[in-house]
Formats: C-alpha cells, structure tokens, sequence
C-alpha cells in the first residue's frame, strides 16, 4: 500500500464526519426557509443551484461524462433523489422525530443490501455498531410511536439512501468524484423539480433569506458534501459510512442546542453518546 493510498484511508472517515456535521447544521438553518418555501422547491433550487456552482467552478467535469460514468452516477443520484422525495411525502404525513428515527435506520439497510446483492460478508462487530447505533438513533429522535402511510415511506426514503450509499461504494472507486456528484445532483434536481409540478409548480425563492439557505445548502452541504462523500466511499466500507453518516442526527441536535434554543435531555444526551461510541468502534475496529 503506497504512502498517499494510505493517508486517503486514514482521511476518509473524519471527511465524511465533516460532511455529517454540515447536514446537521443544514437542518437547522433550513427549518424556518422551507416555512416559507415548499420543500420540494427548495430542494430544486439547491440541486439546481449545486450543478451550476460545480460546473461554474470546474467546467472541465464535463470530459468525464462517459456512459459509463453517466449511467452508474445517474442511477446513483436517482436512489438520492427518490430519498429525499419519499423522507419529504412522508414527513408531511408524520412528525419529524419519528421522521428523523426512520430515516437512519439506513445503517440497518446498508449492511443488509450489501449482504443481499454484493454478497459482502458483516463482521458481528458491524452488527454490533449498527445495533448500538440504532438504539441512540431512537433515544435522540423518538417521543412516541405510531404505524400509519407516512412511516412507510420514510421507511422508502432509508431504503433508498441506503441503496445510494451502497451504489456510491460500488461505483465511486476509479471514476472521477467531481463529475459522479455533478450526475447525481443533476438527477435530483430532475426528480425534485417534477416532485414541485405536483405542489403547485415551481416558483422561486420568495425572499433573500431564503435565498441565502439555499445558496448555502447548495455549496457547502449539497455540491462540497457530496463531492466528499464520493470521495470517501472510494476508500471505506459501505457499512462504515452508514454508521459515520448516523452522526448527523447527532449535529443536528448540537445545533439545534446551541443555536435553535432546545434542551438537552438525559435520554438525547444517552442516544448521542450510543451514536459516538458506534461510530468510533466502527471506524478504529472495522476493516
């Protein structure tokens, strides 16, 4: 293993914290922008405004664009969006909390996928974290329990961003990061944008507040984010950036402390613990 190969192992987990710590705060600066703005109009304008700000910046991408590279970065990008559609139907249909909880049981269908379709073998300590990981996912997010429509659909939406982590593991190494986000955002923005037809059609951002979440959004948690996470999936396990990935709930609920007024309880102060000590057994044990 050459010297930089190994260096890029090492960096790859606290890459991709850092992108769970820009999702977490992305939670809460965008609470009071999608009061004012349909989510799925929101979410075009960052996807949209994403691909522009990357191409804008490195236009060169565009060389990448293979079939190869378009048809794998695509598919990729249409579990993401049909994620980020299923969490918003379902969230207008049940409580955020429970929305939260469900949403994370990604790391439950990270491993099972790859068990299923890549045959990949799970140690019982990745069973072991995902257990843990999944009890804080709950202490941090639940205050009640219910079954109706809208849970299943979340339950789609983890599904969903479970299969795009285990595309991105399959797929990401030996083909160009930049232009594999670039695909991926360019069909999320395709899915959000047909999603906006059925609230009503698109309209723009109404005010410059609003406009600045999603510029925001757009650059470091959308166009940044997801160049990082591809990256980093070229150089770990998929499991391992679903346990990784479960730290956003535990940002989002720092943030929310520090800057969102909300307390913090014992039973959130347990379920961030579980998350952290999941995270950090995952990274430091699992090969």
């Amino acid at each position: 293993m050459s010297a930089r190969h190994h260096l890029q192992l090492k960096l790859a987990p606290w890459a991709l914290l850092s992108v769970s710590a820009a999702w977490g705060f992305a939670f809460v600066v965008m609470k009071d922008a999608i009061e004012r703005q349909t989510v799925n109009n929101f979410l075009f304008s960052r996807f949209v405004l994403a691909v522009i700000v990357m191409i804008l910046i490195r236009p060169q991408c565009i060389k990448y664009f293979n079939k190869d590279l378009l048809l794998r970065a695509s598919t990729a990008g249409l579990f993401l969006g049909s994620g980020y559609i299923l969490q918003t139907l379902g969230l207008a249909r049940t409580g955020a909390a429970i929305t939260g909880f469900i949403t994370g049981l990604y790391v439950v269908f990270t491993p099972l996928i790859a068990a299923v379709v890549l045959k990949a073998r799970i140690t019982m300590v990745t069973w072991g974290c995902v257990a843990v990981a999944t009890i804080g996912l709950a202490l941090l997010s639940l205050q009640g329990w219910s079954i109706g429509f809208g849970e299943l659909l979340v339950l789609g939406s983890a599904f969903a961003f479970g299969a795009h982590i285990i595309a991105l593991g399959t797929w990401s190494s030996g083909r160009d990061a930049y232009a594999m986000t670039v695909v991926q955002l360019a069909m999320c923005a395709v899915l959000t944008g047909v999603a906006s037809l059925f609230e009503g059609g698109y309209q723009l951002p109404p005010d410059s507040g609003v406009w600045a979440t999603v510029i925001f959004t757009a650059v470091a948690c959308t166009a940044v984010a997801f160049v990082i996470q591809t990256w980093s999936q070229a150089h770990m396990s998929t499991t391992k950036v679903a346990v990784i990935l479960t730290m956003e709930v535990v940002f989002a609920a720092i943030f929310a402390i520090l800057f969102g007024g909300e307390t913090l309880t014992p039973q959130k102060a347990v379920g961030g613990v579980l998350v952290v000590m999941a995270m950090f057994v995952i990274v430091t044990k699992e090969s």
